[in-house]
């Protein structure tokens, strides 16, 4: 899932500014705790917080913000029980070039 299929907000026109809601889509028990752990992950983890702090100054929602931590760690769980590696905390990707 990415953040826009996570997230539902009215956004149709100019007059409508609803609030930003988190879907009730997929199981709400693991919803519910990888929106937990997306607290703790922001407060130990730097790259977390700095994913955080990155939307927060682009003017995102902070609930948004913590969405985007939610969708990281969903990921980064899915592809370490996917290749079966385990958890490199310092981990860079081969695919993107780093100057």
């Amino acid at each position: 899932m990415t953040i826009p299929s996570l997230l539902r907000g009215r956004s149709s026109g100019i007059s409508i500014r609803g609030k930003v809601r988190i879907t009730k889509m997929g199981g709400g028990l693991i919803r519910g705790k990888l929106f937990m752990c997306s607290f703790a992950a922001k407060k130990t983890t730097t790259a977390r917080q700095a994913l955080f702090d990155r939307l927060v100054a682009k003017g995102k929602n902070k609930k948004l913000a913590l969405i985007a931590v939610c969708d990281k760690l969903l990921k980064q769980a899915f592809a370490i029980v996917k290749w079966g590696a385990p958890y490199e905390a310092d981990f860079t990707s081969k695919l993107v070039l780093n100057p």
